[in-house]
């Protein structure tokens, strides 16, 4: 049986993943190559993997059990070899997903995040249906309609079997909710996050006689402000004395980092958007000025003074946050930048905390000097708000281009909405692939509803034999899963906001606002999906004569 559904399993993942080639065609020009047998070894390892986790374990306990306690339907203690072949399957099926993500530290990810959210929502699910057998003396469950109450009751009763549909149902809806934020709330905050009349052009490799005449241009065509910095490629050569080099960090971003090179500039003023969290600017500038009173002595003194201090302005720079913490940086580290074979030696005086949504422009190293020497080769870029298009005449985009043939522009309105097509495409794709976790929530819903259905079916037939009547079963019956998908939906959308929350302030540096409509939407979806998957298997039972039930159930 696991082989049958292992294979027909991955004969529908070999179908789904063309469906997933066509929602992000467009993405890759290239014919992409026919897929291999990998992915079919690792399908047919995680399916049964999982049968050994899951399939094994009960028979193991059925193989042992005495017939007596099967008569009297009792379960009776786990036994230590279905335990031992559960921990094994699960530990396979961690080894398989860690093998799958072919890095130990993205697996490392995968397992403990599913793990966690498993976990999560069985101690929510607990929690929960706690709440529920407490509250049924309270005087406000004593005004629900009887049948509700009962629902209720049935619910706390079997409470093993509640959080196992709570929490299957509630991981397969975390997902599809999380997702939903993601593509509407957080895009949305996104958008918003940048100001309306951020800056849309850039435009880089100005030559230093190009200042005056493009200043003048920008100016006479409407552009009122826009930011003007030197520029000058550089790379991270040495910290604290040491080389650096990729070998030395183990975090894939830090060394993508040292093996590029830099963008650095210099400013005796602070950028406004550049707020500093330590330090000071340290501006290179004021260090030749002397007083001109007091004794010869004392100005002898103070004049020293400022001479060190304009050396050591001088060899000030200032870094961002971010890129301290990526590189492993600290307040007074030495650092030295390699620009075009011209070597600088500088102390980070000053950490800057970079708003890169501000569509100024930002760079993660700046010098407070006003020149970095001849030495050094500079260009320069600029940014602004471009103008509209006045009628008859050509963009100003056209007449930059054609007044200043080397520079390169970049529109950042265009390059937003292909960033926004991609997206889309790949949401599109994701959709698909949480349509299946869904579906497997579903399905393990479906199973812990029939793990119980033979003693739903006497709890049924006893309380038809004492005079209740099939309506009332039914709404007793369809409270029951409704309340429950209520519960997972309603968990579900809970965590999916938190987690929305924490992607949007510590991943992509935005303000949220909270969608306090999700838990209600939530909770009503997984109360319609919870009922339509238990409700074929109960429905059943009430169609049945009383004596047949009756009978069944001995």
């Amino acid at each position: 049986a696991g082989l049958a559904g292992t294979l027909l399993g991955l004969a529908l993942g070999f179908a789904v993943h063309y469906v997933f080639v066509w929602l992000l065609g467009g993405l890759v020009q290239t014919d992409l190559p026919p897929p291999s047998w990998q992915p079919l070894v690792l399908g047919l390892g995680v399916g049964m993997t999982l049968l050994l986790a899951f399939g094994l374990p009960p028979v193991l306990q059925l193989a042992g059990t005495p017939p007596l306690r099967v008569m009297r339907r009792e379960l009776g203690r786990i036994k230590g070899t279905s335990a031992l072949a559960m921990a094994a399957g699960l530990a396979g099926f961690a080894a398989l997903l860690l093998t799958a993500s072919s890095d130990i530290k993205l697996g490392g990810i995968a397992v403990g995040g599913f793990a966690a959210a498993v976990l999560l929502f069985m101690l929510l699910g607990a929690l929960a249906v706690w709440l529920v057998r407490r509250s049924m003396g309270a005087a406000l469950a004593q005004g629900l309609p009887y049948w509700l109450r009962l629902a209720l009751r049935q619910l706390g009763a079997r409470p093993v079997f509640a959080v196992l549909q709570i929490s299957s149902l509630g991981v397969g809806m975390l997902a599809l909710v999380l997702l939903v934020l993601l593509r509407t709330d957080l895009v949305r905050s996104w958008r918003q996050a940048t100001p309306a009349d951020a800056h849309n052009r850039y435009i880089i490799n100005i030559l230093p006689e190009q200042q005056m005449p493009m200043q003048q241009a920008l100016r006479a065509a409407g552009v009122a402000q826009f930011d003007w910095f030197p520029m000058i490629r550089g790379r991270l050569v040495a910290i604290n004395g040491r080389a650096v080099s990729a070998s030395n960090y183990a975090d894939a971003q830090a060394q993508r980092l040292v093996e590029r090179e830099f963008n650095l500039s210099y400013s005796t003023i602070l950028p406004a958007w550049n707020p500093l969290e330590q330090g000071r600017w340290r501006s290179g500038s004021s260090g030749n000025s002397s007083k001109g009173s007091g004794n010869a002595g004392t100005n002898a003194e103070a004049n020293a003074k400022e001479n060190a201090n304009a050396v050591a302005d001088q060899n000030a720079i200032s870094m961002e946050a971010g890129i301290m913490q990526t590189l492993g940086l600290k307040l007074g580290d030495s650092v030295v930048f390699d620009m075009g074979g011209v070597q600088r030696t500088s102390t980070i005086t000053s950490v800057r905390k970079v708003n890169w949504s501000s569509m100024h422009v930002n760079f993660f190293a700046m010098y407070p000097v006003a020149s970095l020497g001849d030495e050094v080769a500079v260009s320069y870029i600029t940014s602004y708000r471009n103008p509209p298009n006045k009628a008859g005449q050509p963009s100003l985009d056209y007449q930059l281009l054609q007044t200043f043939p080397n520079i390169t522009q970049v529109d950042m309105d265009s390059t937003l909405l292909q960033l926004q097509a991609v997206l889309d495409k790949v949401i599109r794709a994701v959709e698909l692939l949480f349509v299946f976790g869904l579906a497997a929530g579903l399905l393990v819903l479906f199973a812990t509803v029939n793990t119980s259905r033979d003693e739903r079916s006497r709890e049924f037939a006893i309380m038809r034999a004492l005079g209740s009547s099939s309506a009332l079963l039914r709404r007793l019956q369809s409270a029951e899963l409704l309340a429950t998908g209520a519960l997972a939906g309603l968990l579900a959308g809970a965590v999916a906001l938190a987690l929305g929350w924490a992607l949007a302030h510590y991943v992509f540096a935005f303000e949220w606002a909270l969608a306090l409509w999700v838990l209600p939407a939530s909770a009503g979806a997984g109360a319609v999906l919870a009922w339509a998957a238990g409700w074929p298997s109960l429905h059943s039972i009430l169609r049945q004569p009383v004596v047949q039930t009756l009978r069944q159930a001995q």
